[in-house]
């Protein structure tokens, strides 16, 4: 196994799941956080999953989300909650670890190298763990990635939702001496194919959202 561990945690659906939480009678209906049409900001900025299987998309407008979903339910955002949430869930990250970089609202990286937690235990047993209780006291759901790196981390995570670790280690040839493959794991069914992300859009997102000069560190193994 690799020398680094570092994780990659998401919580699902993070707005719809939090309005969802917040009023119970949303549950089992499809739904999808809007921004307001008065302001000309009216696209979808998040769905729950049962919106996501009718087709509807974030940023889609809200006239096109309801012809692909017209039993569907519009709330406005409340960002207050939402970061009030992100924090907390930030918080039980910084129980496992002292290094927690944040992604926008909900998405973080967890470093774990070197952490004495791993001592006597696996990083998906640990990350099990910190998925379990966000659950467990937030009521929401996190799927965490497991890599030697915060690309693969990222691209873990982003394998199999909802509530699920997954893991992606370099594998060895026989022959080289280098890393020449990726091992992937999960906790729960394998994800189907057309489910794996564009590693090319995931270092263009990372790239801009941190603002990044050159690409070279994503491309190797030090981001």
């Amino acid at each position: 196994m690799c020398n680094r561990v570092v994780f990659h945690s998401d919580l699902n659906n993070c707005y719809a799941s939090i309005e969802c939480m917040l009023h119970p009678e949303l549950r089992g209906t499809y739904l999808a956080v809007c921004g307001s049409t008065e302001e000309r900001h009216g696209i979808v900025l998040a769905k729950n999953q049962l919106a996501k299987k009718c087709g509807v998309k974030t940023g889609d407008v809200i006239w096109e989300a309801k012809q692909k979903c017209p039993q569907l339910t519009i709330v406005p955002p409340h960002m207050e909650q939402y970061l009030k949430f992100s924090k907390i869930v930030r918080a039980i990250y910084l129980r496992y670890s002292p290094e927690v970089e944040a992604f926008g609202i909900d998405e973080s990286w967890i470093e774990m190298t070197g952490s004495p937690l791993l001592e006597h235990r696996s990083p998906v047993d640990v990350a099990n763990e910190i998925r379990e209780t966000v659950k467990a006291e937030t009521g929401l759901t996190v799927s965490i990635g497991v890599s030697f790196n915060k690309i693969f981390a990222k691209l873990g995570s982003d394998m199999k939702k909802p509530d699920a670790v997954t893991e992606i280690w370099e594998a060895h040839s026989a022959t080289r001496s280098g890393p020449s493959l990726c091992r992937i794991s999960s906790t729960l069914a394998a994800p189907p194919r057309t489910s794996l992300p564009d590693m090319a859009s995931i270092r263009s997102a990372l790239w801009r959202k941190q603002n990044r000069n050159s690409c070279s560190g994503y491309l190797g193994g030090t981001a």
